[in-house]
């Protein structure tokens, strides 16, 4: 009987963590506790080396439980990270499991629009085994 792979983690903090998974994707988990920007930036900065590291270019992002994102959070993503994380690790695409925090989805509508110019793509599912369907697909 073959093994079962699962993921590894790679990184956790207060913000969340970040998962390689074998099926040769790069996982995150935000998290319901309280978060500070450095804790954000960290998480996202980790999980842009797990990118490098794993040569893996397709993130499944699950925020079900995660708090909106501050202003500051958002410009940083928007601005610094996602800019970053494309033209460093080739993050070309994303499958975000949607927040139950409304506010938390409004806040990650801003930075998913703010792609204008990179080559990204952006899907929201409301549960991981679509989400995973649909990344496994991008190439």
């Amino acid at each position: 009987m073959a093994a079962v792979l699962s993921s590894s983690v790679f990184f956790e903090n207060a913000a969340g963590r970040v998962l390689v998974d074998p099926a040769g994707f790069v996982r995150s988990y935000w998290g319901a506790q309280p978060r500070t920007l450095a804790d954000t930036q960290a998480l996202l900065l980790h999980l842009t080396r797990a990118m490098q590291r794993h040569s893996q270019h397709r993130v499944l992002s699950n925020q079900q439980h995660m708090h909106p994102l501050s202003t500051a959070e958002q410009a940083w993503v928007a601005e610094h990270w996602l800019p970053q994380a494309v033209h460093e690790a080739g993050y070309r695409a994303c499958a975000v499991v949607l927040a139950t925090n409304l506010y938390a989805r409004l806040a990650m509508a801003y930075v998913t629009t703010s792609v204008k110019g990179l080559p990204m793509r952006y899907r929201s599912f409301d549960n991981e085994a679509e989400a995973q369907a649909w990344l496994l697909k991008q190439a």
